[in-house]
């Protein structure tokens, strides 16, 4: 079997550990792994074969840069993890195809209508699916009219930037919130406060758009898949238990065909490609990524490696959708916090393998 390179945007994401090592371990072939990230610091720099700082995922010389890294690697897929690169990826897609790269991401459109989650919402209560009551508001006037129709301050609310990622800007407004307490007793990065304290904050009429919602409560619940042509061809359920930073560090698998279905209608919906992510708070769905997220791997079940196959045309639909019937509900993921050392010495071998100049330095 043929040695396949992978280009892997926003290496520096939190699940790109277990992700290249999962790509590596695959069992089949070699598979030479290029990074890329706009920060130096990535941790792709130090698992991959070859690292490049690029611009942001939103920059428009993003696909471009991109692009010409594939091609100078010959590469033969790109896998991107960061919800910021897809668009740009998927407007440019047909130019990596024509020198042979897939590049693993659904249509500009899709793209478009998933990352903007008011949209999501909206979609969802056209095919039927619960979401949160919500509304798409700007500025603080717009927030305080929005969190007191869904009932503040006699409930807490939620909201966040009507595009955002990873839990970025997401906040909940709780009246009962104590900020001494927060102040002497939790860590940075609360996620809890006052409406007036978001007032302060924001500027009455502008600023971004903002997604209020009511908030969401229960246990929560994700499926990670692949999909084709808005037909889920393979579903991982599981649920995120334990948060830290606003990231799920405990995962547990589950056998939900209640789930599959909310699942592959949404898909179906949005006519989403390669890899996706869908999340639920109770018995609503609060996100949908169309994008790769953690895994939970097994030895004869490699999502990442499978969506590669898959991608290169190696492997049929019937195939992949087979490789369902190996979830084990039984299986469990922990993440925790590793650390690599290293010492910084600039080497004219290490140049191919990692371009850092000075300018490319965040804040340089």
């Amino acid at each position: 079997m043929n040695d396949v390179t992978v280009v892997v945007t926003a290496s520096g994401a939190p699940g790109t550990a277990a992700l290249l090592r999962a790509l590596r371990m695959n069992g089949e072939r070699r598979i030479r792994l290029v990074g890329t990230d706009m920060s130096p610091q990535a941790i792709g720099r130090h698992y991959c074969d070859a690292f490049y700082v690029v611009p942001r995922g939103t920059d428009p010389t993003f696909a471009d840069t991109v692009h010409g890294i594939a091609r100078a690697e010959r590469a033969d897929v790109v896998l991107p993890q960061s919800s910021f690169d897809l668009l740009r990826l998927a407007e440019a897609r047909e130019r990596f195809e024509t020198d042979g790269i897939a590049v693993m991401v659904s249509s500009a459109d899709a793209i478009r209508r998933a990352n903007d989650k008011a949209e999501t919402y909206a979609t969802l209560e056209r095919i039927g699916v619960r979401a949160p009551a919500w509304r798409r508001v700007t500025g603080g006037n717009g927030l305080r009219h929005a969190a007191q129709e869904l009932g503040y301050p006699d409930r807490a609310v939620c909201f966040k930037p009507v595009f955002s990622s990873g839990s970025r800007g997401f906040r909940v407004l709780d009246p009962t919130a104590d900020r001494a307490k927060q102040l002497l007793e939790a860590r940075p990065g609360n996620i809890a406060m006052r409406l007036t304290e978001a007032l302060e904050v924001l500027s009455e009429d502008g600023g971004p758009e903002l997604l209020v919602m009511e908030l969401a409560e229960g246990g929560e619940r994700t499926i990670d898949g692949i999909a084709r042509a808005g037909r889920m061809l393979l579903g991982h359920p599981k649920t995120r238990e334990s948060m830290r930073a606003g990231l799920a560090m405990y995962f547990e698998t589950l056998r939900d065909p209640a789930l599959m279905e909310i699942g592959a209608r949404i898909v179906a919906e949005l006519r989403l490609d390669h890899f996706f992510n869908i999340q639920l708070v109770g018995d609503y769905v609060i996100e949908v990524n169309p994008r790769i997220s953690t895994v939970v791997y097994q030895e004869d079940l490699n999502l990442p490696y499978l969506g590669v196959k898959y991608a290169l045309g190696e492997i049929s639909d019937e195939l992949l959708a087979a490789h369902a019937a190996r979830v084990r509900p039984t299986r469990r993921a922990l993440r925790y916090f590793d650390q690599v050392e290293w010492d910084e010495v600039r080497r004219a071998d290490d140049s191919a393998r990692f371009r850092y100049e000075e300018d490319d330095a965040p804040g340089a």
